[in-house]
């Protein structure tokens, strides 16, 4: 099994840093051309900036909230926002003026997924929902018929959400102006109460509960054809599920502790945990075939990009690692608090921290050295698109992943970018090679992840070197995930 030292690779040039943010920045995404990047703070304030001029510069400040922002998204020339005041916000991004106020859920939002009919958010109420994304038409007075479902069953907090639209040859005929739901579509969500359900988007009624795990359901991903669903959380393990019939095909052991995100690269997926390892697997199989070593803190968030897993550490380290070996070939080294986000576009690497900067890093000769020294890339991969707006994908919690047609969240998932898949050869040589219930609402002055948090408390008796921060108790609700959030935030 290959694996990276703890040790080597090149120090990562850092080219600049933002300090506008007055607390920890907790998640981030990309416009769908690249050149706007919004991040959503524990100020309660999401910003703009713009990221294909010379210098970075802040194009806008979005207020409105009243405490603290999980997850951002974009689509055309508008902003959502999802905080812990339970709200969703629509933004014009040419004036930076909140143009609609989503209401409905009645705890903190977790994540949120544009398809651009519609937004889809899950909640710590326990429930999901769906809402109009034009609202233009709404009228004055009628602001609760934007939410047109709600996907109620779940016993605890809802985490992940996937979007798997119907294929094109069922439903009916997308020949209706405006917003169309066709009966095979699904939603599938993941829960503290360590389950996953899938939804029918059009009935709103539950179709299957994939149940296995031992602990909260924090991230999910399918494969490109939407068939296969990946799910893992606070009991270190990941599952695999047939979507259609809700059966368990696999479940992938390694994992010392709970996993915290995960991304699927054509046969390969990619796991971080709050183990400090991140591993590839061979999903068909589901081998481990290799592990990236090196982290001193939890692998917060992951994307992968011409043949790099880049990855952020709640030990403060943005790091990239040659996917193919697992050498470790720069770690960035400067932020102060854990890294909460991250994205790659044009050759630079913006990573969002606790310490409540945003930091950019030349990542342009990362990819480079590595076509000079495994020679020509691997084949362009299949086609695009996503954004975990921050988690908005059309797959996976954003236009960050490259696949089939299956929207996930991504989140805080996230926004994973891919801009080319490993090929089937690797995943092959991989074989032959190698044959985390629920969460409190924190107060807002605790500048932490969501997902990250959401782990280490499962494993607090193993995790005794950051007990320090089991005592502070949060306001709302099941004390223990809010201790494994505390915990996290300890190893940035």
């Amino acid at each position: 099994m290959g694996a990276a030292n703890s040790t080597g690779g090149k120090r990562g040039e850092l080219l600049e840093t933002m300090a506008d943010h007055e607390e920890s920045i907790n998640c981030m995404c990309l416009s769908e051309d690249g050149s706007m990047l919004v991040t959503g703070s524990e100020d309660a304030t999401a910003r703009m900036w713009a990221t294909k001029m010379e210098e970075t510069e802040c194009l806008g400040v979005l207020r409105g909230h009243s405490s603290y922002i999980n997850c951002v998204g974009v689509m055309d020339t508008f902003v959502i926002t999802g905080g812990a005041d339970s709200t969703i916000r629509k933004w014009d991004m040419t004036t930076c003026e909140c143009i609609f106020v989503y209401e409905g859920h009645n705890s903190r939002i977790q994540k949120i997924l544009i398809t651009g009919d519609f937004i889809f958010s899950s909640s710590f109420d326990k429930t999901a929902r769906a809402w109009l994304f034009d609202v233009s038409d709404l009228g004055e007075g009628n602001e609760e018929r934007a939410c047109i479902r709600t996907f109620k069953g779940h016993g605890k907090g809802v985490y992940p959400l996937i979007f798997i639209p119907a294929p094109d040859d069922l439903g009916d005929d997308d020949d209706e102006d405006g917003p169309n739901i066709r009966p095979g579509d699904l939603l599938i969500t993941g829960s503290a109460d360590m389950t996953a359900r899938s939804w029918s988007f059009e009935s709103s009624g539950c179709l299957k509960t994939f149940r296995g795990h031992t602990g909260a359901i924090t991230t999910m991903a399918t494969d490109s054809s939407g068939r296969v669903l990946f799910t893992a959380g606070a009991d270190s393990t990941v599952k695999s599920w047939n979507i259609q019939s809700g059966q368990c095909l696999k479940s992938m052991d390694g994992h010392t502790n709970a996993v915290i995100c995960l991304l699927v690269v054509n046969r390969l997926m990619y796991t971080g945990s709050a183990d400090g390892t991140s591993k590839c697997w061979v999903t068909e199989f589901g081998d481990c075939t290799r592990q990236y070593r090196g982290h001193r803190g939890s692998v917060i968030a992951m994307r992968f990009q011409s043949g790099i897993l880049w990855t952020a550490c709640g030990d403060s380290i943005a790091r990239a690692y040659d996917a193919k070996s697992g050498t470790l070939r720069r770690s960035f080294i400067g932020h102060e608090a854990a890294v909460n986000c991250m994205v790659i576009t044009e050759g630079k690497l913006f990573t969002g921290s606790s310490d409540g900067t945003l930091r950019i890093w030349d990542a342009k000769d990362v990819s480079e050295e590595l076509l000079v020294d495994d020679g020509p890339p691997p084949p362009a991969p299949v086609v695009v698109v996503g954004d975990a707006k921050e988690d908005v994908a059309i797959f996976p919690e954003t236009p960050d992943i490259e696949s089939e047609p299956v929207i996930e969240d991504l989140g805080v998932v996230e926004d994973i970018e891919i801009d080319e898949l490993t090929s089937v050869e690797e995943a092959e040589e991989g074989e032959d090679e190698g044959k985390e219930d629920s969460l409190e609402e924190r107060p807002p002055d605790e500048p932490l992840e969501e997902v990250t948090q959401l782990t280490e408390d499962h494993n607090s008796e193993a995790e005794a070197n950051n007990a320090e921060l089991n005592d502070v108790v949060d306001k709302e609700v099941d004390q223990e995930i809010e201790d494994m959030e505390r915990e996290l935030a300890a190893q940035g």
